[in-house]
């Protein structure tokens, strides 16, 4: 670190990613006319959608899974042309636009990298920086947003026996092509793997998919219609009858799963991450992808599995076993700040109890997370405003962070899984922070709001 601290302006801001989440931050900031830094390791805008970002987790046939009609931020629509679940291209093409509409692209510091975020004795933060050749440098501010993303850390589990073959996480693949003629295991059922298992399915001499628990299949449309707005469009009823409900037309319309291999959900619809991947089912059909358990033990090229319901066990041989098995929220350069890997120390995803430290990147959601995102934004930026304008305000949220314990799950009992510890409902956050804002007495920014006026003007 460097000896000597620069002094930022008083009450400055550093804003850490380019991605959607540091993104949604800096039009946040900008909009109120508060100062920031903002800076990216990556030599342009767009976080993980960005294919060719080194350590990015995309994959050639990457989709979004919620509709572009829900998922934009709330006043920046994703273009008319664009399809129901745009790619990843596509979204990169957005957020690029977005931050260029918003004059947020020319604010970027590209080619930094975070390497460490201290707090000082006065409660300011002292952040170290690294770009290109150039000697480390260490910069005073009074707040800090991580937006940094949290799929950067793949979580790869230790792995039974000996395989002798290839062994790779998810988070390294790209194309289909590294599948040709391979013997192929994908193990998770996550929206990725099962994406990357019918990859696998078109391109591999045999593809498998190995699942530790049933799950329930959603449809990206029904009646046409991209499964959210359908689902946006019905009547507010209560979460137990929704999942009757819902899950009654799944099983309508999928059918008894566990024909194809698959265990039954041992969980009610909703209470781990919506899988919306029907395509699976298509290939398990017709023979192209095959069902296995989960593994008990490997040798060789070997790998023995155990049925997750009867425990009875079988065994297959494979070249490459891909591990598609999620990532940490790690937070290498501030661990300490923000709290355990899977369970960061934050209120509502984003507020921390550490005084001006913020996170816009930890929202695990079955909601619109670029709209959540852009609220809790919204939020964050009030907040900082009032450290100065209104602290009296200011102080009286410091203590709802310390002290608010909201239930934001609406009824669901995710399961039991790193993934959903601290995961939230879509709708239920969106209703609190809401309720929360009129408490304060801030506005909060709902779906098709114009831009601030001050941000109009600062753009023309």
């Amino acid at each position: 670190m460097a000896t000597t601290p620069d002094t930022a302006t008083t009450h400055h801001s550093l804003i850490i990613g380019a991605g959607p989440a540091g993104l949604a931050a800096a039009n946040a900031l900008a909009a109120r006319g508060l100062p920031y830094t903002h800076v990216e390791r990556h030599s342009a805008v767009g976080g993980i959608w960005d294919i060719g970002n080194p350590g990015s987790p995309m994959y050639e046939s990457a989709h979004f899974i919620s509709s572009k009609t829900l998922s934009a931020f709330p006043d920046f629509p994703m273009p008319d042309d664009y399809p129901d679940y745009p790619s990843h291209r596509q979204i990169l093409a957005y957020l690029r636009s977005f931050a260029d509409a918003r004059g947020l692209t020319e604010r970027i510091d590209f080619g930094t990298t975070v390497t460490d975020v201290q707090k000082d004795d006065a409660g300011a933060y002292l952040v170290t920086t690294k770009k290109g050749r150039a000697k480390p440098k260490t910069t005073k501010y009074a707040q800090v947003i991580i937006a940094s993303g949290v799929q950067w850390t793949p979580n790869i589990p230790d792995l039974p026996g000996n395989f002798t073959g290839e062994i790779r996480h998810s988070s390294t693949y790209r194309d289909p092509s590294e599948f040709k003629g391979k013997r192929v295991l994908v193990v998770g059922a996550g929206n990725s793997g099962a994406d990357i298992a019918c990859d696998a399915a078109r391109s591999a001499k045999e593809a498998s998919i190995s699942v530790r628990r049933g799950y329930w299949f959603i449809p990206k449309h029904i009646f046409g219609m991209p499964v959210d707005v359908f689902a946006d469009g019905g009547p507010d009823i209560p979460m137990w009858l929704e999942q009757a409900a819902f899950g009654r037309m799944l099983r309508l319309i999928n059918g008894d799963v566990t024909r194809l291999g698959l265990p039954k959900p041992d969980h009610k619809l909703f209470e781990t991450h919506p899988l919306l991947n029907t395509q699976l089912l298509h290939h398990l059909q017709h023979g192209d992808i095959t069902a296995r358990g989960a593994i008990a033990d490997t040798k060789g090229k070997t790998v023995t599995f155990a049925d997750v319901t009867t425990g009875e066990q079988t065994s297959a041989d494979f070249d490459l076993i891909l591990l598609a098995t999620g990532y940490k929220h790690a937070v290498p350069y501030a661990q300490e700040l923000a709290g355990d890997e899977q369970q960061p120390d934050v209120y509502l995803t984003a507020f921390s109890k550490h005084e001006g430290i913020f996170a816009l990147s930890f929202i695990e959601t079955n909601g619109a997370a670029y709209v959540i995102m852009s609220q809790l934004a919204a939020m964050v930026a009030q907040h900082i405003e009032d450290r100065t304008k209104l602290p009296k305000r200011w102080r009286a949220f410091e203590q709802v962070i310390a002290t608010d314990e909201p239930d934001l799950q609406r009824g669901i009992k995710f399961v039991d899984s790193p993934r959903h510890t601290g995961y939230v409902d879509g709708v239920a956050i969106t209703k609190y922070m809401r309720k929360l804002s009129r408490r304060m007495g801030w506005d909060f920014p709902e779906i098709g709001d114009e831009p601030p006026a001050s941000q109009v003007e600062a753009n023309a």
